[in-house]
């Protein structure tokens, strides 16, 4: 069996770990390492190259972790960072007996330690299963570890809620404290943090709290149809179509907000259009179990389909329990009984894309300027419950926009819009439709640009006017509408 390859059933060739009682999380992850085939004796090193000094991970945990290490000097512990793969990007520490000692088993910068390669340890474990991790010394997977004690953290991007890296320190076994962990993830929480403040102070995205039958139809009601009419759209929900009337299992990917789970549920309903879709969206760590429990059952139902969303957040203990559930689920010949959807094929974990037999990709809105207006009018509807009319320049303007948050991003802006005026004109959208940039914008940036774009939506209004209300100059107001690429549809043409 290759390294990639992973077999959970794969005996545990140490009689010490196989006759062991332990958490489920740790059995779990001795299973992959004897599945990935990591020798149990020893550590082989597997050096990454130099690791990237440059990134925003690095450069806020060095700056946490430095201040850390300076409240425990002379402490035996060596405070690490790793990216999102594993590999270790810094090591601080003062301790030259453990420093030496972490050089012999290869924990340092430029060596990777997820588990594929080093087998269960506490930096690898919080990555597989994206949660706080302790790992003392009868512990870890392979002997070389079991002098030490690991606690780690995973690291989430504050904007993306992506997993970003893991914070992990180290110590003897024999020094190792109650508070190791706790530690961990104070310094993994404030290097989070630290990230959000370094990359312009932008709004912090919501935990998923794990949608469990939510019914598709809430934002595509079965008696409406399908608004959109671009061919890349309907191109692929007939991809889908097909895909699912053939009896294989579908993956949809796509950027977010782009509507995957909505292609997932047409292209079902197509097939089968008094089918009962709910979508089981994966929830916060703490909630995997349970969320697993309650929907799985309904695998069974022949006359219900899943759509299973968010699987690149699931710990690894709860992707080899959906894969093993699903492929039970499948159905020899028949339309299966689940869908699946991820932002890109490689989000999705090996166990469960060894499941798929076709890939749909939605396409991004900024790829359908066809759908931006017709979409927006079925949000408006959605929330006035009638009928809402766009002037040609509010029209115009939204079709322009590069929308990179997808129809999410439409709808939440029409909705906004909708809600304060009978018929939307171009001062009642939101000023990031004006703004053609795609860079993130500072807090005082975005108030800058709104007020720009507020003034220059005023009815009636001009550069002159905007530039007096604004207090500026006209050469500094058009610089100004340059540097945020504002573009404000004309009124000549209405």
């Amino acid at each position: 069996m290759g390294r990639d390859e992973v077999s959970t059933a794969a005996p545990l060739a140490d009689p010490e770990l196989a006759g062991r009682t332990a958490a489920p999380r740790l059995r779990a992850s001795w299973q992959r390492s004897a599945g990935y085939g990591v020798p149990p004796d020893e550590v082989v090193p597997v050096f990454s190259g130099s690791p990237d000094t440059g990134s925003l991970l690095y450069e806020c945990a060095h700056r946490v972790l430095t201040d850390l290490q300076a409240t425990i000097p002379n402490e035996p512990v060596s405070l690490m960072v790793a990216d999102s793969q594993g590999l270790v990007l810094a090591r601080i520490g003062d301790d030259r007996d453990i420093q030496r000692s972490l050089d012999r088993v290869h924990l340092a910068p430029g060596f990777s330690y997820n588990e594929r390669n080093a087998g269960t340890n506490g930096l690898g474990l919080s990555l597989a299963d994206r949660a706080p991790s302790l790992v003392r010394a009868e512990d870890h997977y392979c002997t070389d570890l079991r002098g030490y004690t690991c606690a780690a953290a995973p690291v989430v991007e504050p904007v993306t809620g992506e997993l970003a890296g893991s914070i992990n320190l180290t110590t003897w076994s024999s020094s190792s404290s109650g508070l190791l962990l706790g530690l961990a993830q104070t310094a993994a929480n404030a290097t989070s943090a630290l990230m959000l403040v370094r990359a312009g102070g932008r709004t912090v995205r919501p935990a998923p709290r794990g949608e469990v039958f939510h019914v598709i139809g809430s934002h595509l009601a079965t008696d409406a149809g399908d608004p959109c009419v671009s061919a890349n759209w309907r191109a692929a929900t007939g991809d889908a179509a097909a895909a699912v009337a053939a009896g294989r299992v579908t993956a949809v990917v796509g950027e977010p907000g782009a509507g995957k789970a909505t292609l997932a549920a047409l292209a079902r309903r197509r097939l089968a259009p008094r089918q009962r879709l709910l979508h089981a969206r994966a929830p916060e760590t703490g909630d995997v179990a349970a969320w697993l429990e309650l929907w799985t059952p309904e695998l069974r139902d022949a006359d219900t389909c899943v759509i299973v969303s968010g699987l690149q957040d699931l710990p690894a203990w709860a992707v080899g329990e959906l894969a093993q559930n699903l492929t039970t689920a499948r159905r020899a010949g028949r339309p299966q009984p689940f869908v699946l959807t991820a932002p890109g094929f490689s989000a999705i974990p090996d166990q469960l894309a060894a499941l798929a037999d076709a890939v749909v990709e939605a396409p991004p809105l900024r790829l359908r300027a066809d759908d931006v207006l017709p979409l927006a009018q079925r949000f408006a509807r959605e929330e006035r419950h009638r009928a809402v009319d766009f002037t040609p320049r509010a029209a115009r303007a939204l079709r322009s926009c590069a929308w990179p948050g997808n129809a999410t991003q439409l709808r939440r802006v029409v909705r906004d819009a909708a809600a304060r005026a009978d018929v939307v004109d171009l001062h009642h959208l939101a000023p990031e439709v004006l703004d053609g940039g795609m860079r993130p914008l500072s807090r005082l940036d975005r108030l800058e640009r709104d007020e720009i774009v507020r003034c220059l939506t005023e009815p009636g209004t001009t550069v002159t006017r905007a530039a007096e209300e604004l207090g500026i100059g006209r050469a500094t107001l058009y610089r100004k509408i340059a540097q945020y690429k504002i573009t404000v549809p004309p009124r000549s043409t209405d």
